[in-house]
């Protein structure tokens, strides 16, 4: 038997930013916990295996939010691989079609920044915009929590990127590159 009504009264809210020095309240494997003390066996099974990144073959979780989740992640990929093709001038002819024109733009968008750190931020606040449109209005509903549960994934994985750990690390393979060439 479930217990929406307690599970969602412990997850507390949060705010979803690229800044990694505010930390999260509450971490995704302290949330996979509580889903499997509150919710049935099956729908904590899918808590367990929730994961930003869909399944090569799309097939059904069993609730309709995820699928929708898993088709856009997978049809994002999609986009951005033809679209990152079409740029080193590739066959993309064995790629699936993304056929989402949000999707495409999107990716469009996303590799002509210049940055590939400003690309990241800009893909993971469309994950966040995308799961904002398909999240349920019932906040006590399992695919609700499923939805609390990626977007948890996704502020954690947001607060992993740091500019100046990125230009540390960019420059110490730079230097070793440079330092083997001497």
């Amino acid at each position: 038997m479930e217990h929406l009504y307690y599970l969602v009264a412990q997850l507390p809210a949060f705010t979803v930013n690229d800044d990694s020095s505010v930390k999260l309240p509450i971490t995704a494997e302290y949330f996979r916990d509580l889903c499997t003390r509150f919710m049935s066996p099956e729908n904590a099974k899918l808590a367990q295996e929730l994961s930003l990144t869909p399944p090569l073959k799309a097939s059904s979780t069993g609730s309709s939010f995820l699928d929708q989740w898993y088709e856009k992640e997978r049809s994002l990929r999609l986009a951005l691989a033809q679209v990152r093709a079409l740029k080193m001038k590739k066959d993309t002819k064995d790629l699936p079609l993304a056929s989402d024109g949000e999707v495409i733009q999107a990716a469009r968008t996303a590799t002509g920044m210049d940055s590939p750190l400003s690309a990241e931020q800009y893909l993971n606040q469309y994950r966040m915009s995308v799961l904002d449109k398909i999240m349920p209005l019932d906040q006590f509903c399992t695919d609700a929590v499923f939805g609390y549960g990626l977007k948890l994934l996704l502020a954690e994985r947001m607060k992993k990127f740091n500019r100046d750990e990125g230009l540390l690390s960019y420059h110490k393979i730079y230097d070793e590159i440079l330092g083997e060439k001497k």
